[in-house]
């Protein structure tokens, strides 16, 4: 049975509807990387099927229930969702910030279990967190920060979890670092991830599926061979391409060379607006 899907989702802020009538599963057990251009949807989708935010129309199903449904603590304990940017109280240090996500297994305000605490020291030690356990989490590095609010996630204990965008603002070695951590979740505990990925070639990597989406709209899914054409990139982020193998893995990569007519233009659109906006300034 597929644990989590969506059937007729329609997602948007007050009228204005930026995903239609999506249907979409997620398979278990794997990476699955939600691609497309800026404002196409994708974190959008991510927190509609993480609970985030509630559609204006159709379902997100978790095991086989509408999550929506279902009491927040229990759906807490099935995923684990780690928004944008996520930020910490002042002097919070890792340990207590990865208290925190046994919250969904605490009755009232009862103090941490015996349970909750080996939860905790395991979530540290299987991020690579254990030399920060007592340093204050605005102390760290991006990566290291990253992995501790990873660290909090897995702390909830379950077995789906979802991240938007967990590599932005990162150098390439914090980035590495952080996807490497998240492929090896994956592999070794055969854990369900979910992300929105900006890179296509960190995507084809690190993900066994990718779905892309164009204006709330689902264009292609099905793994990094099938969803990383030359099509798909036209059609979705409005480029040309070469798609060559990657001489380690042998996954598609994305080597991008051209804007299509329809983004080239608009992109000289939005050059031309920024430059006559500063001569307009300069001269004020």
């Amino acid at each position: 049975m597929k644990r989590i899907y969506t059937e007729r989702l329609d997602i948007g802020y007050s009228e204005r509807l930026i995903v239609s009538n999506l249907n979409l599963s997620i398979p278990e057990g794997k990476i699955t990387a939600l691609v497309g251009a800026n404002g196409s949807g994708k974190s959008t989708i991510l927190k509609a099927m993480a609970r985030m935010m509630k559609p204006l129309g159709g379902t997100v199903f978790l095991d086989g229930k509408s999550i929506h449904s279902q009491p927040t603590k229990e759906v807490a304990k099935q995923l684990a969702i780690l928004p944008q940017n996520p930020t910490a109280p002042d002097g919070l240090t890792v340990s207590e910030l990865v208290g925190y996500g046994r919250f969904p297994h605490q009755k009232g305000f009862g103090s941490l279990t015996a349970e909750d605490k080996k939860m905790i020291e395991w979530a540290i030690e299987v991020t690579g967190m254990g030399d920060f356990y007592d340093r204050p989490v605005d102390q760290l590095s991006g990566g290291q920060r990253q992995r501790a609010w990873i660290a909090m996630a897995l702390a909830q204990g379950t077995n789906m979890l979802f991240l938007d965008e967990p590599t932005t603002y990162l150098d390439m070695a914090h980035q590495l670092e952080v996807l490497k951590l998240l492929q090896q979740l994956n592999q070794e505990q055969k854990r369900t991830i979910v992300m929105v990925v900006h890179d296509l070639n960190h995507a084809t990597r690190f993900a066994q599926h990718m779905v892309a989406i164009k204006n709330g709209t689902l264009i292609s899914e099905g793994t990094p061979e099938v969803v990383m054409t030359k099509d798909v990139l036209r059609t979705v982020f409005g480029i040309e391409a070469d798609i060559i193998p990657d001489p380690r893995t042998g996954v598609p990569l994305c080597l991008p060379f051209e804007l299509t007519g329809a983004a080239h233009e608009e992109a000289v659109n939005q050059n031309q607006t920024v430059y006559v906006r500063q001569k307009t300034e300069a001269t004020a």
